[in-house]
């Protein structure tokens, strides 16, 4: 595809295979493949066909604009699905953020599991639907609080939240520039409102406030 595949690893099909939603169930496994941070796994304007889903590390998914900038429309963490798509071209470019393994699902020629896909496609619907409510806020804090929850609760709810992606993924996802979304990280950490564990790392301090501060 890319200049990836040299930098890329195919485990053995024999590893142990973690559950698969269940609309991927008619699908053939594939092995999983190992790709370093910052190496593409499609690119806009290639063949679609076929899902994918993250066995661990992270993934963004991405558009370049007409002026050079980029447009971060989603973050897949361990166990999402992505690559969904409503024809048979990629949208977007999707990159590992760091260093990740993904699952290439592809469908049986001829199956019919539209019926399967739905849930697939409705939630892909809602996120996009939720992070254009994140965008149209005009307050930073307002964006920032409303990607942390989001983060915690895909993480299980816990209070120590990882941060594989960096402010500028952060602010290229939230319409913000890194200068802002650091502001905004110090100025949550002076609050009281979380504490910053690492560069990649928060705790979340304050539950109640911060959802506060997201609505």
């Amino acid at each position: 595809m890319h200049a990836y595949t040299a930098s890329r690893i195919s485990l053995s099909s024999h590893s142990a295979q973690p559950s698969l939603p269940d609309a991927f169930d008619p699908a053939p496994l594939q092995p999983v493949s190992f790709f370093p941070a910052g190496a593409e796994i499609y690119a806009q304007g290639e063949k679609a066909g076929a899902f994918y889903q993250v066995e661990f590390g992270a993934v963004r998914i991405y558009r370049l604009l007409a002026d050079g900038r980029r447009q971060i429309s989603a973050f897949h963490l361990a166990g999402e699905t992505f690559g969904f798509e409503a024809d048979t071209t990629h949208h977007f470019f999707a990159e590992a953020i760091n260093a990740t393994a993904v699952r290439v699902l592809r469908l049986t020629a001829g199956a019919d599991i539209s019926r399967q896909l739905l849930p697939l496609a409705l939630k892909g619907l809602t996120r996009a639907q939720e992070h254009l409510l994140v965008l149209g806020r005009q307050n930073a804090i307002e964006r920032v609080a409303a990607f942390l929850v989001d983060m915690a609760e895909r993480q299980g709810g816990l209070r120590q939240v990882e941060l594989p992606m960096s402010r500028m993924d952060i602010g290229d996802y939230l319409g913000l520039t890194i200068e802002t979304v650091s502001r905004v990280f110090t100025r949550l950490k002076d609050k009281g409102v979380i504490r910053l564990l690492s560069l990649r790392s928060i705790e979340i301090l304050k539950n109640d406030a911060l959802h506060c501060m997201s609505e």
